[in-house]
Parts: structure tokens; C-alpha cells; sequence
């Protein structure tokens, strides 16, 4: 499999992303992009952050949280602290549980492929935990599902698109009206 750059996988993104907005069906809303390289996701002050990663997500942590900190968030590192090899379940469960807790406004947890952390997070109650790898899932995690938590895949994504999601994910607010009561809905499941 050949490498490729953040900017050539951007440019993916962005055509799958046009060619998907070409192609809707009628009736269909496809959010745009951000336009340029806007990196900024604007002063928030006394929001928290948890975040978390394994070892395949450390350094991809240790860049996010700098970003977050660059960007007025307070970031609450769960750890892990190095690249040694750990288990992902434990620290996603600790993301989970500062989110859970309202101690954090949002949470991230990277790991190599995102999937599993999503799934650890998601069996926390009252998190709502959604593995996004672009703009498009980014946003819609949270108009449409009022997700709480981000899980990101290290190994599939490079840290300016990293930066792109997380922006994305924290800015965008949660649409409501119809998408309330399908996100009740998903909350009465851990009834």
C-alpha cells in the first residue's frame, strides 16, 4: 500500500465529497467543507477536553492536545505516556468515564484503526461515541447523533486531517428537532 501525504488525502476527501453532493438524492442536505486551511476551532474557554490513545494513538495525542491547548480548551490526558504497548479498552474507558461524569465536555481516543475504542467507549452509559475519519462524518456525528466523544484510527489518518475532524467536531452544534428524538431513542437502549 503506498504512503500518501495529508494533502493528497484531503484532496481524496474532497472529491469523494463533490462527486457525493453531485450525486444525492433530491431532499438530500451533504454539508460543505470548510473552505482553505482553517485549523482553528475558535477560543473556548472552560471547556474540557479528555483525551486519550494507546500506544498506536500516543503521538497523534500528544500533537491533538496541543491543538486543543493552542485553541482555549483545558485538556485532560488520560493517558497513555509513551508508545509502549497498552491496552486500549482501559483508557478509553477512562475518556468514557470523564465524559460520562460531565468532568468533560467532550472526549477523543485514538487508537490505531479507531474502531475498537469506539466500541469500549460506547458501552459506557451515557456516551455517545462515533469513530469519524472526515469532515463529512465529523459533522454529521454531531448535528444528527449529538455525539460526545470522537474516536479517531492513527493509522488511517494524518494529523492535518486529524485536526480538520476534531475542529469539525467541536464546533458543530447538535441540530435537534427530529434528530432529538432518534437520539432519545438511542439513549432508552441502555435502559
Amino acid at each position: 500500500m503506498k504512503d500518501i501525504s495529508d494533502t493528497e488525502l484531503k484532496e481524496i476527501v474532497e472529491e469523494v465529497v463533490s462527486s457525493l453532493m453531485r450525486d444525492k438524492p433530491e431532499g438530500v442536505s451533504i454539508p460543505e467543507a470548510p473552505s482553505g486551511e482553517k485549523e482553528s476551532v475558535g477560543s473556548s474557554p472552560n471547556k474540557i477536553v479528555a483525551i486519550g490513545a494507546d500506544h498506536g494513538g500516543f503521538q497523534l495525542k500528544e500533537t491533538l492536545k496541543v491543538f486543543l491547548a493552542e485553541n482555549g480548551y483545558s485538556v485532560v490526558d488520560c493517558g497513555t505516556n509513551s508508545s509502549d504497548s497498552v491496552d486500549y479498552p482501559d483508557f478509553a474507558r477512562a475518556v468514557a468515564e470523564q465524559v460520562r461524569s460531565g468532568s468533560a465536555w467532550r472526549g477523543i481516543m485514538i487508537d490505531g484503526a479507531g474502531i475498537g475504542s469506539c466500541m469500549a467507549t460506547n458501552k459506557v452509559p451515557g456516551v455517545r461515541a462515533a469513530m469519524c475519519y472526515d469532515y463529512a462524518t465529523a459533522y454529521n456525528s454531531r448535528e444528527h447523533n449529538n455525539a460526545n466523544l470522537l474516536t479517531l484510527g492513527a493509522g488511517l489518518i494524518g494529523s492535518s486531517l486529524a485536526k480538520q475532524i476534531l475542529g469539525t467536531f467541536l464546533e458543530t452544534e447538535f441540530g435537534g428537532g427530529r434528530h432529538a428524538r432518534r437520539v432519545d431513542k438511542i439513549m432508552e437502549i441502555e435502559k
